[in-house]
């Protein structure tokens, strides 16, 4: 019995060890549902989009978060940030804050952060003042940044590089995931993935779209 209870313990100990806690979501999107299998990457770019049309940021690895705020700051003068509050974005899910309140958002409790969420109006994404787009070119370039310390070659990151992927409530109107479309066009991002409900599931899967 006593090695049994040792094992046991050591099994409690790796998964809580391994376990990775889940960041707060800012919104809740019930994407439409479909057959497919295909599972979401670790190595993914992923846009949200409420039923408001507002769009929400996130990219995995937090190495990459750090180099994307670090080269976001550098775009937007506005938006600096200390030591400390870099570290919390690396460690953050998806949010949805203007450049101008990043610093703001980081810093507040979590109530007040589901305040400013359902205030907020997301991302701007508007051809006057579009920092969804430039989150995402400073993105790619951050994560391609990250690899190449890494020591991936070119020929790696062309079979295991980002993925992009788009993730809309089922209720949103097609013409503001459109808008968001038009900024991945706009970079240049021609193929990416529609993040579904798998059927008769609560699992999530995507479905490759490539909109050349």
């Amino acid at each position: 019995m006593t090695p049994m209870v040792d094992l046991a313990f050591l099994l409690v100990t790796f998964f809580m060890l391994t376990a990775k806690f889940r960041n707060m979501e800012p919104i809740k999107a019930d994407p439409p549902y479909s057959v497919s299998l295909t599972q979401l990457p670790e190595k993914v770019m992923l846009i949200t989009i409420d039923t408001l049309g507002r769009a929400y940021f996130d990219i995995s690895g937090r190495t990459v978060r750090e180099k994307l705020v670090t080269r976001m700051m550098a775009r937007y003068p506005q938006m600096q940030l200390n030591v400390e509050q870099v570290e919390s974005f690396s460690k953050m899910g998806t949010f949805g804050m203007p450049v101008e309140l990043l610093g703001q958002y980081i810093n507040a409790e979590d109530d007040m952060k589901e305040a400013m969420d359902k205030a907020g109006k997301g991302i701007p994404l508007d051809s006057l003042n579009n920092q969804l787009g430039t989150w995402i070119q400073e993105g790619y370039y951050a994560f391609v940044e990250d690899a190449t310390e890494q020591g991936l070659t070119k020929e790696q990151l062309k079979e295991d590089g980002l993925r992009y992927a788009i993730k809309a409530d089922a209720n949103t109107e097609y013409e503001k995931i459109e808008k968001v479309i038009d900024v991945f066009r706009d970079k240049q991002i021609f193929q990416f993935n529609m993040v579904t409900s798998l059927a008769g599931s609560d699992e999530t899967a995507d479905a490759n779209l490539d909109t050349k």
